[in-house]
């Protein structure tokens, strides 16, 4: 359920507002032990999701670091070929 959350800082481009609401989503998904809240708790759910996606925000805005940025490219093409030799598929 989690594995969705990727590393936001320190890329260019810089995440999306898209990118941080999906880790914020999937935060509160696997914090809540829920994929799809019932109707009793969306309320509480969909507020959990835009209160940590916003902190999150100012959280990346906050970051500093001397790093070059990470290409996103050259980081996916990475994953894939670990994936690849975890899975047995090279």
């Amino acid at each position: 359920m989690c594995r969705n959350i990727r590393t936001l800082h320190n890329f260019e481009p810089h995440a999306t507002s898209a990118e941080v609401e999906a880790a914020a989503l999937q935060y509160v998904r696997k914090i809540s032990g829920s994929t799809k809240p019932s109707k009793a708790n969306e309320e509480a759910f969909e507020r959990a999701v835009h209160e940590i996606a916003h902190v999150t925000q100012h959280l990346l805005d906050a970051l500093v670091t001397h790093a070059p940025a990470r290409d996103r490219g050259e980081q996916a093409a990475k994953a894939r070929a670990k994936a690849a030799v975890r899975f047995g598929t090279a």
